[in-house]
């Protein structure tokens, strides 16, 4: 175990200890009398005496590991073990992470000061993995309080974990405390008077990954907008790294991946994220990928066990794992043997009396299973028992749906199901696979192809003998061999609805298809046009989508599957896909299969950014970097490969291989899942290796790929010759090699089947957070150059005034349930449009980025602000609207400021507003600020639709008005600068209130004298002008009554205040007075002092900075 250190005597301590082992650092002793033939004599003996007759508390343990450099006599005692095989373990951890990194000191003391850090942060490690079993939360609540002392973040921010660890600036390690909490990953280090505090939110993170260098042995990496963190001697790295990794993507999903994240309720609410919560969501998460079970299932029960393989005559040692609705098992290795038992086909559950401890499961089709040495056998047997009766209790009224046709019963003619509401022929439900229709097999004419496709089925029929038949089969490795060799057309459908797990989803939602296409027929928006659109680009060669019975066939999956799931609706890609599914699977399995591929199989593929497939491509990038790296070397660009292999993705090869090839590759997609495309791929470019190291360009590689992907055949195919796409070019003479789809299939699986679905999953998660980073950029980038035409403020303040901006949305969203800012996140609308903020949000901006920001009304002038850039009414503002504000507070000349001023005191930004808490002064609440942003919005929402809607294009989802958005770009293009002269005047109460807003603009300003002075002699002018004015209509007392107190200009603040008080008291005379913006334009012209004010220079990069370090502060404690 390791030890505090402490400083050990070595003067005496030789004729007890004896040197083990040693280097520059660490001395390994031991104690003399242990380990030694004859006891080592007289002082060996004397010494194992004085150890046995000492109490138990004082007993020195046989070995130690001391630390020491070479210019001291001093040794530190750091570790200390019962046994060497303890104490080796102790030593081999310090020569692989302590002793690379020493090397990097100047001096012996910040070696000695390295070591002891380590050490202590190691004993307190182990001590709180010691008191999380125990379930002793002090330490956790220790922690938690230094956490909160140190970084001062609100209460809401949960700590979820922390670990010792070192942070590397520079060449030096600073052995200190990592906390992981929702929103951020903090690091604390004090030694030596030196303080490292170190905050970065998840959502910022574009990188993380495990690394290995030559000083630091095994590290984790993070890179945070552009900078690189180093984090490394953990005691449990990968635990570290899978928290980490967690946690990253939480906040990716919450933050960004809105169309994901509304989908997930286990993770929304940042508030209940635990560190066990996340773990036991890990293995879930694993569990339901493995076994293919639907999205609603979650791991309840793990239980190691033995299950009697009846062919094989053996028992094999693996896990069982129960879920809600399935008894599931995997033997150790994963491939050797698995079984998915659903609790709607349980029969009975029996345990046996005798010491086997075994649980036996009876399933319908008279098959049972035996599970041996089962841990609390009895207390399973009773949980599985009152399930069983749950699950009974919900399908007892509607058994099983039966799976495709079995290879004997092919149909000669076209059945159709009639639904309940029809209205014509397209309302019918096919229930035969396309396949059997339009080429049946012709059973009395076999060639030498039927004969294999026949000899294929029987290898099929005999293992559906040995190992059963349906969803609970045993699953071996002689399967994937069969699935490998290609599955026969007549058991494609069958067999795909097994492997997907689409088989449990339809099973489990009877009558849920028929009900969908009845619902969706009829209905009219984007999607169902760009299905329209497609229906007759979907295998247009295949004689079954040349009829409209497989076109209205593809018509009611894909309008259903829309429907059902209109975060997705359709995606390009989905027509091909489900075509193929048509012709060897019923309509309804076709349907059930698009749904386990969509949201199963292959997350986040078909939305409106295709994520998913950006993800696979940039794991495919690394995987071909890992096993190719002569084609990584010669390319000088990965982006090549993202781009010619995004349709194989998409298509899972469909659309580039010849359709009697593809769908052999489908059969290994629905067994391997992902697994099985990235092998192909890799096998793909393997096969080409030679043909693509020499090419000098990328559009020579893809004519070298697409003359490879022409000459892929598959000779066993029984489709006949007007169907095959590949017939045509075998029949030619050509110099090309062909190669046969099961040839190159069986070689990506020997070469690339060590690929494990862990390292998979892992991979997806790293690059998931590099995509979506990148995505954003790219949102940034455009929003950047957009703006950039209309403001003057370079690109670099801009680009860090939209850091700002979009920062402040996401932390006013760390602590909510439901931020009504990510509501209105929606990556499909326009880049401006993808962000927008708030009243209550653009106020926390206005007090961070204003230069008037320190005005005694600031509330009240952020609020007229935002509701002046609001012109559409919603209550949210765009960046484009932000930052045209920002930009003409710092770089605005003397109008345009006073322009800004000026509309902010008239409708529809002016209202007035009067605070509910007094005590506060002119400071509003959230309630308030929200309540002053909506008025007079509510007030005309029937009018606003209804304008909205003549005027604008539909944002989202729907139909788009194109003309619409034409026509509203056109408006954008014509508008001209707003004419002064268009302008409404100013009235009596708007007059005062803006007077008073300069009043309070000028406080503590250098020349704050003379701009009082100033402001007094222009409000006195134009109310002698006014006043002029007036007298052709009569006299009026209102202006002289202002004029009166606007003579002072000493007391000039505190006399506008009590004007404001008074003015409301004769708002309805007839005649009462009001400027024009030239008539105050003009007037304020003449005076130097609020000419020099207005025109002074901004320093915004200043205001820029100090608004990073503090936006998260001002939400803190510090």
């Amino acid at each position: 175990m390791w030890l505090k250190p402490e400083e050990v005597l070595l003067k005496n301590a030789l004729k007890l200890w004896l040197m083990e082992r040693s280097n520059e650092y660490f001395v390994l002793q031991r104690r003399r009398g242990y380990g030694e033939e004859g006891g080592g004599g007289l002082t060996g003996l004397l010494v194992g005496t004085l150890d046995s007759v000492l109490d138990s508390t004082a007993k020195v343990a046989p070995f130690r590991i001391l630390h020491q450099t070479p210019d001291s006599q001093v040794y530190l005692s750091i570790a200390c073990g019962a046994n060497r095989e303890e104490i080796t373990k102790h030593w081999d951890w310090l020569e692989q992470n302590i002793m690379k990194t020493l090397s990097v000191f100047d001096s012996n003391e910040d070696i000695t000061n390295f070591v002891q850090g380590k050490i202590r942060g190691l004993i307190a490690e182990e001590g709180k993995d010691s008191f999380a079993k125990e379930d002793d939360p002090e330490k956790f609540r220790e922690a938690l309080l230094k956490f909160e002392k140190s970084f001062g973040l609100p209460e809401q921010e949960k700590l979820v974990t922390y670990y010792s660890c070192s942070y590397w600036k520079g060449r030096v390690p600073c052995q200190g405390w990592l906390y992981l909490s929702t929103n951020f990953l903090s690091f604390y280090s004090f030694l030596l008077g030196s303080e490292i505090k170190l905050i970065i939110s998840w959502d910022a993170i574009s990188k993380l990954e495990k690394t290995s260098t030559v000083i630091l042995t095994e590290s984790i990496h993070v890179c945070s907008q552009g900078e690189d963190h180093y984090f490394s001697m953990f005691l449990h790295i990968n635990e570290t790294y899978l928290l980490m990794e967690q946690l990253a993507n939480y906040a990716i999903k919450r933050l960004f991946d809105k169309e994901t994240f509304d989908n997930d309720p286990v993770l929304d609410d940042p508030l209940q994220i635990t560190k066990r919560g996340l773990e036991y969501r890990a293995h879930s998460e694993q569990f339901k990928a493995f076994f293919r079970l639907p999205k609603e299932e979650t791991l309840k029960e793990v239980h190691e066990c033995f299950l009697w393989v009846p062919f094989n005559h053996f028992s094999t040692h693996g896990k069982m794992c129960i879920s809600e609705n399935y008894i599931c098992f995997a033997s150790q290795d994963g491939n050797l043997c698995s079984v998915i038992i659903p609790l709607r086909e349980v029969l009975a559950i029996d345990k046996t009396d005798d010491s086997n401890r075994s649980v036996i499961i009876s399933i319908k089709g008279k098959t049972a299973f035996r599970f041996n040495d089962v841990k609390d056998f009895e207390q399973l047997v009773a949980k599985l028992r009152l399930k069983c009766q749950a699950a009974s209790t919900q399908y007892d009224v509607s058994p099983e749906v039966p799976i495709s046709s079995d290879s004997t019963g092919s149909s000669d003619h076209f059945e159709e199901q009639p639904l309940t509401c029809q209205k014509d022929c397209s309302k019918t439900v096919n229930t035969e696979a396309l396949m059997t229709v339009f080429h049946p097999q012709n059973l009395e004419n076999l060639d030498s192809k039927m004969l294999k496709e026949k000899m294929k089925e029987q290898s099929w029929n005999i293992l559906f003998s040995e190992c059963g038949r349906g969803v609970s089969m045993f699953r071996t490795k002689k399967t994937r061999d069969l699935v490998v060799r290609g599955i026969p057309e007549t058991l494609k459908g069958e067999l795909w609805m097994l492997f997907s797990g689409a088989v449990n989803d339809m099973a489990t939602n009877p009558g849920y298809y028929a009900e969908v296409v009845e619902q969706s027929l009829g209905t009219c928006n984007l999607a169902t046009e760009e299905i329209e659109r497609d229906l007759r680009r979907s295998l247009p060669e295949h004689p079954a989508f040349q009829s409209d019975t497989g076109i209205s066939a593809l018509r009611r999956v894909l309008t259903a599957y829309a429907y059902r799931n209109p975060k997705i609706g359709y995606c390009q890609a989905m027509n091909i896909l489900t075509s193929v599914l048509l012709l060897y699977a019923k309509e309804e399995e076709a349907f059930w299969l698009l749904v386990a591929v969509c949201e199963r199989m292959l997350p986040d593929y078909f939305n409106r950014r295709i994520i998913g497939a950006l993800v696979d491509q940039a794991v495919f990038e690394e995987l071909i970097r890992d096993h190719l790296p002569q084609l990584t070397e010669h390319m000088t660009d990965m982006t090549f490969f993202s781009s010619v292999s995004l349709s194989w993705f998409l298509t899972l090869f469909i659309s580039v291989l010849p359709i009697e090839s593809a769908v052999n590759v489908v059969d290994c997609f629905f067994y391997d899942g992902i697994k099985a495309i990235l092998q192909l791929g890799l096998a793909i470019l393997d096969y080409n290796l030679d043909k693509l190291l020499t090419c000098k360009d990328d559009a020579e590689a893809v004519t070298a790929l697409n003359r490879f992907f022409d000459n892929v055949i598959n000779k066993d195919s029984p489709l006949p010759s007007n169907v095959q796409q590949g017939s045509n070019i075998n029949d030619e003479k050509s110099s090309h090699t062909k190669v046969d789809i099961t040839d190159l299939i069986r070689e990506s699986n020997e070469k690339y089947g060590s690929i494990r679905y862990e390292d998979i999953h892992s991979m997806r998660c790293r690059n998931r957070l590099y995509v979506i980073q990148t995505l954003e950029e790219t949102t940034k980038q455009n929003v950047l150059r957009v703006v950039s035409q209309d403001v003057k403020m370079n690109l670099q303040e801009l680009d860090e005034l939209y850091v700002i901006f979009k920062k402040e949305l996401f932390i006013s969203c760390y602590w909510y349930l439901s931020c009504p800012g990510l509501k209105h996140h929606d990556p499909s609308l326009s880049y401006l449009e993808q962000y927008q903020i708030d009243c209550q949000q653009f106020r926390m901006l206005y007090h961070l980025l204003s230069p008037w920001a320190h005005s005694a009304n600031r509330d009240s002038l952020a609020l007229w602000t935002f509701r002046l850039l609001d012109e559409n009414s919603d209550c949210l503002i765009n960046f484009k609207e932000f930052s045209s504000a920002i930009d003409i507070m710092y770089n605005g000349s003397f109008t345009e400021k006073l322009k800004l001023l000026f509309k902010m005191h008239i409708p529809p930004a002016y209202t007035e507003v009067i605070s509910k808490t007094s005590s506060k002064g002119d400071e509003l609440s959230t309630e308030e600020l929200l309540y002053f942003s909506q008025l007079q919005v509510t007030k005309h929402a029937d009018e606003k639709e209804t304008e909205s809607g003549k005027n604008t294009p539909e944002k989202g989802k729907g139909k788009i008005d194109i003309q619409a958005y034409l026509s509203q770009w056109q408006d954008e293009l014509l508008k001209k600068e707003e004419n002064i002269k268009d302008l409404p005047r100013m009235n009596q109460s708007q007059f005062i209130q803006f007077s008073k807003t300069l009043y309070n603009l000028f406080h503590e300003d250098p020349e704050e004298e003379s701009l009082y002075q100033a402001i007094a002699i222009v409000t006195n002018l134009l109310l002698r002008m006014e006043e002029v004015g007036r007298k052709l209509h009569g006299p009026t007392s209102s202006a002289k009554a202002f004029s009166s107190t606007t003579c002072n200009s000493e007391a000039g603040e505190r006399n506008v205040e009590s004007t404001v008080a008074k003015g409301p008291s004769s708002p309805r005379e007839e005649h009462q007075w009001s400027f024009a913006f030239e008539q105050i334009l003009a007037s304020l012209l003449n005076e130097p002092a609020l000419v020099r004010f207005f025109e002074r220079p901004l320093d915004l990069k200043a205001k820029l900075e100090n608004a990073k370090s503090s936006q998260l502060r001002s939400r803190t404690k510090m």
